[in-house]
């Protein structure tokens, strides 16, 4: 019998107060509610939804289905309005997250959050990590964590709720360091971007961690994650790998994967979530394939209001092993935005590539650009790993050819060729952004 996930009573808590009957009908009348709330907080407090949603009033909005009356917002919006969208004063935010959004020259994305906003991420957090995280395990968080607010310091404060030792590394910029803390520590759960646990995973130290047997949950987040990087995790440590998802306009928090592993049971007490479709923005019924958008439930700094994700995914029609009433999100399976449509109209994305890249030997890590030649249109791809060669661009070179993307490239005349992946920096470091760049002389639309 599958554990059943603890956010179902953690959220029939925050809604009832009390150990009681607990049902779908009971949690969406509160979402209902909660929805109303925010669009008159929002009306009452933000000068840009004052003037979004003039058109609508709190009672407007008799059913859950009401919701697609109003319109979403982007993150152009954003970009542009963000000022115009918080709801208090300067005083009451207690943390601004800033985001340099790729390929624009524009203003910055900034999330507002006030202290209790940040203690709805934190609770989430406890309850979303004690899925595979035990009382005295230590936990290795390689995630930014320096500064006050940041996903690190709030996962830190979050496992201490369960007697859980936490070090706080950061972003991995020393795999060797890390390596030798996984070697040295008894590390029981890890916690970072999944290129990063990959590439520590395909590591010398690997069969060592796995023979020494402490290592038992690993937690990807901050990104997509395919098949087989999380499949070589599991095999590489012998641990069980969870997946979350979330970004920093959710609360950084947004659901996580229960011991069933069939996608992602959302905080539902704190977001409304919606599936629409990409192109026309016409709200899909769950089992549809479309754009994820959410809407918060509880937020005071900067509520949003159907906020469009850019991420693909549906929500499942069957319930979870685990006999949850919560919705389960299916695993996101591509940013909208890191697709391009091919010459003979299929699509290409990072998670294509990523099943195919992500099987060989030493590869952690790549970029993909298109473009257009005298030959016709060429694929490359920039390859990161300790070995990358001549060897290995072969290997490469046969697993396109082997895999179930090669008749679609073969149908779109499609070239590919590799090359050493090549850094962008970021205030002296190296960085490494994993994206398809369409750079033909008459691109196509890219997306969905």
């Amino acid at each position: 019998m599958i554990e059943k996930t603890p956010l179902e009573n953690w959220i029939r808590e925050k809604i009832t107060g009390e150990p009681t009957v607990f049902n779908r009908q009971i949690l969406e009348r509160y979402q209902l509610n909660r929805i109303r709330y925010t669009v008159a907080y929002a009306k009452r407090n933000s000068r840009y939804y004052q003037q979004k949603l003039s058109h609508i009033e709190p009672e407007d909005i008799k059913t859950l289905d009401d919701i697609r009356l109003m319109p979403w917002t982007t993150e152009e919006d954003l970009r542009s309005e963000g000022h115009r969208m918080i709801c208090v004063t300067q005083d009451d935010i207690s943390r601004i997250v800033t985001l340099q959004t790729s390929g624009t020259t524009g203003q910055p994305k900034r999330i507002c959050f006030t202290q209790d906003d940040q203690e709805l991420t934190t609770d989430f957090f406890h309850i979303g990590m004690s899925t595979f995280t035990n009382p005295g395990d230590q936990v290795l968080v390689l995630l930014p964590g320096a500064s006050p607010g940041s996903i690190g310091d709030l996962l830190k404060k979050a496992l201490s709720r369960m007697n859980a030792e936490t070090l706080v590394y950061g972003v991995v910029d020393d795999t060797a360091q890390v390596e030798n803390l996984l070697v040295n520590r008894r590390i029981n759960v890890i916690v970072g971007i999944p290129q990063q646990l990959l590439a520590l995973a395909k590591g010398e130290h690997a069969a060592f961690i796995r023979q020494k047997g402490t290592l038992h949950s690993a937690l990807l987040s901050t990104d997509y994650v395919s098949s087989g990087v999380k499949r070589t995790i599991e095999e590489n440590w012998g641990c069980r790998v969870f997946q979350h998802y979330g970004m920093t306009e959710m609360g950084l928090g947004g659901g996580v994967e229960c011991h069933g592993f069939q996608g992602y049971h959302l905080r539902e007490a704190d977001l409304f979530v919606e599936i629409i479709d990409p192109l026309t923005g016409v709200s899909l019924g769950d089992g549809e394939w479309g754009e994820v958008v959410f809407t918060t439930l509880t937020r005071r700094g900067m509520p949003l209001i159907r906020y469009r994700t850019g991420d693909l995914s549906r929500l499942l029609t069957t319930p979870c092993t685990c006999g949850t009433i919560l919705k389960t999100l299916d695993k996101i399976q591509c940013r909208l935005r890191s697709s391009v449509k091919l010459s003979n109209g299929s699509k290409l994305t990072m998670s294509d590539l990523e099943e195919v890249i992500f099987g060989i030997d030493h590869v952690t890590d790549f970029d993909a650009r298109i473009h257009t030649t005298d030959e016709g249109e060429r694929l490359v791809i920039g390859v990161g790993g300790k070995t990358a060669g001549a060897d290995m661009y072969q290997q490469l070179y046969r697993a396109f050819d082997e895999s179930h993307l090669a008749p679609s490239l073969e149908s779109a005349n499609l070239a590919i060729s590799f090359e050493r992946q090549k850094p962008a920096e970021l205030d002296g470091k190296a960085i490494y952004k994993r994206r398809i760049i369409d750079l033909r002389r008459q691109p196509m639309r890219s997306g969905f």
